[in-house]
């Protein structure tokens, strides 16, 4: 490049900017456009609330909800007392049993049927599961499929289901 194509170049860079910085420095600019928003009033703002379901209580009135509630809670829990009483006696411990459809594409291994079965939380151990399946020598028997299995099961029985 020459001296002069490199000056008329660096003309139009400086020329450029110079619009650019125009533009920016001297037109308009969001804050003027904008419209300043009134604020609501209280009475507004409790109307607008109340129409979208809302209920607004002033803080005396929330004390007087509150001390009604602990007044009739208080009344309640007598009886309650003697009742779980009793209940704590016969309590039923709840066991929470997880199901899950156990898809077995072609190609996948045991261990990859543990993983499975660990993130469905069916057993405990991945390794535990391979382990038992290597103990009876079916690794090469696992059959592609989908297999409904839940957490109740033993441990014989998801793998008598999934190597049938």
């Amino acid at each position: 490049m020459t001296a002069n194509t490199m000056q008329s170049f660096a003309g139009g860079l400086l020329v450029a900017a110079s619009v650019c910085a125009a533009v920016y420095f001297f037109g308009p600019s969001e804050a003027t456009t904008t419209q300043a928003q009134e604020k609501p009033t209280i009475d507004e703002m409790i109307s607008l609330l109340g129409a979208d379901g809302y209920v607004i209580h002033t803080e005396e009135q929330w004390q007087e909800q509150l001390a009604a509630f602990e007044a009739e809670t208080e009344s309640e829990e007598k009886p309650e007392a003697e009742e779980k009483a009793t209940e704590e006696k016969t309590e039923v411990k709840e066991v929470i049993i997880y199901r899950t459809l156990l898809t077995i594409s072609p190609g996948m291994t045991s261990i990859d049927v543990g993983e499975a079965l660990v993130r469905a939380e069916i057993t405990d151990s991945a390794m535990t599961f391979f382990k038992e399946v290597e103990k009876r020598g079916l690794a090469n028997d696992l059959r592609p499929g989908t297999f409904e299995v839940n957490s109740e099961m033993s441990l014989d029985e998801v793998i008598s289901i999934i190597f049938k």
